[in-house]
């Protein structure tokens, strides 16, 4: 998963850390010294030059980090891997790829998901949305397409079945 992969890179007094407190000042530090996201979310989906001067510290060191995890585990003797990254295209991690999966979904559907499982607001959701590449842009890198039109559920039946459809025995 990308997202806790970034959550990594952003723990108090690792390389990426210190960068990103330079470049965006110690206002988006909490009292112990963690970079507060809310805080550094705030600044950068509220423009767009910030967001790409933040994308530019954090895609290529969230690259190295799923590439260098790829590689232990391929030595292992793993052969699949899935990384989760809603960012995958936007962020040129296709790479890491041999496919490219992309879940689309009705507009309103995922801001109201997000409304009910996150703590923030309507205009907030929506700003991170339009910072995103359209769905019917991202669909045109896509190998496989699952429509997410359900619940939970109803999701991973979908993807499951993807999974064995692609995956013979």
């Amino acid at each position: 998963n990308a997202d806790l992969v970034g959550h990594e890179a952003y723990l108090p007094n690792t390389e990426t850390w210190q960068v990103v407190v330079e470049a965006f000042g110690e206002g988006i530090l909490t009292e112990n010294d963690e970079i507060d996201r809310r805080a550094l979310g705030a600044i950068v989906f509220s423009d767009p030059e910030q967001l790409n001067r933040l994308n530019a510290i954090m895609h290529p060191r969230i690259f190295d980090m799923i590439q260098a995890r790829i590689d232990k585990l391929e030595k292992e003797g793993v052969e699949k891997v899935v990384v989760e990254a809603a960012l995958l295209i936007e962020a040129n991690w296709t790479p890491l790829a041999t496919e490219v999966w992309v879940v689309t979904s009705n507009g309103n559907d995922v801001v109201q998901r997000l409304l009910s499982r996150n703590n923030m607001t309507e205009e907030t959701i929506k700003a991170r949305i339009d910072s995103q590449m359209p769905q019917e842009e991202r669909v045109t890198h896509a190998d496989v397409i699952i429509e997410n039109d359900g619940d939970l559920g109803h999701l991973r039946e979908r993807v499951e079945t993807a999974w064995r459809e692609r995956s013979p025995a």
